[in-house]
């Protein structure tokens, strides 16, 4: 071999061994990126970063937040580990966000409505105090959220919890309210005044307790067969005054008044003074005597007097 050939050798040697610093001419820094580990790497912020990728740069922050690098920090780890980033675009910081495992409000609420379920046998309206309240659990953590404590007043309603997003989480306090609920039965459909309530019309409704009424329907036997006294909306609460017995006598109908006695029945014709269910008593004039009874509703067209004292002379 000649002494020019040992010469350009030698010189291709040196070009090849320098190489890294050509490579690093292609590394593209995310100005972005999202990490899901504790720490933030070469990797991370660079394309193809190479052997370098695995080295750390920064602590990442905490899952579901996110921070920001200096750029002449990370000019400067780069070319300590043979990555030639000029920072051409003139880029002045990089935003790292950590990913995470996220448990909202909604799961939180959750959570503890079963608790109290499991411990008062009763439902509860949770309401937190903060309702944007959001947990971050890391993604490579294992567990799902936990409840380490919880203390219920059931007079005043507040309740306050210890809430591990994760095991071996720190716990979190969590504060608000609960109010047990009681279900009752709603219209499915609004339905006019003088509608018969069918099974089919029922729906159920979780109502606050401490908000419901003390007139109102609990039970839905309490409602089927009954007509509504007025216009009735769906999803709504019920009252008794809001229903009534189907009326089977209007008022000014005239119907068979039957007098009932040991050994006596007479029946007269009479006029009622006001609509009345079955069962119920209401008030009539019998139009032979012109006098006004009092009797019990046997039926469409027919009431019945029983034999006292008062109506000796009906």
């Amino acid at each position: 071999m000649t002494r020019q050939s040992v010469f350009a050798l030698a010189c291709l040697t040196t070009a090849l061994a320098t190489a890294p610093a050509l490579a690093g001419e292609t590394v593209v820094l995310r100005e972005t990126l999202n990490v899901e580990g504790a720490h933030v790497t070469l990797g991370d912020l660079f394309t193809d970063a190479g052997a370098s990728a695995d080295i750390v740069v920064a602590r990442a922050p905490a899952p579901g937040s996110r921070t920001s690098l200096d750029v002449g920090y990370i000019q400067r780890i780069a070319a300590e580990n043979d990555l030639d980033w000029a920072n051409a675009g003139g880029i002045r910081r990089v935003t790292v966000a950590r990913a995470s495992r996220s448990v909202d409000a909604d799961i939180l609420t959750d959570m503890i409505e079963g608790e109290l379920m499991a411990r008062e046998g009763q439902v509860h309206d949770v309401r937190l105090a903060n309702n944007g309240l959001v947990l971050h659990a890391p993604v490579e953590s294992v567990g799902g959220p936990q409840i380490v404590s919880l203390n219920y007043d059931i007079r005043s309603g507040m309740l306050s919890a210890e809430v591990a997003a994760y095991d071996g989480a720190e716990p979190v306090r969590v504060t608000g309210r609960a109010y047990a609920t009681v279900e009752v039965p709603v219209l499915a459909r609004a339905m006019p005044a003088g509608s018969e309530i069918s099974g089919d019309d029922i729906d159920w409704l979780s109502v606050r307790a401490d908000r419901l009424r003390p007139d109102a329907v609990l039970d839905p036997m309490d409602l089927i067969g009954f007509e509504t006294r007025r216009t009735l909306r769906p999803g709504e609460a019920l009252r008794s005054y809001d229903i009534q017995r189907p009326m089977v006598v209007e008022r000014g109908e005239l119907i068979t008044l039957l007098f009932e006695a040991p050994g006596i029945q007479l029946s007269v014709r009479a006029r009622a003074l006001e609509d009345a269910a079955d069962g119920e008593l209401a008030r009539f004039v019998n139009l032979q005597s012109n006098r006004t009874v009092e009797a019990l509703v046997d039926g469409p067209g027919r009431a019945r007097v029983g034999f006292s004292p008062a109506t000796t002379s009906f």
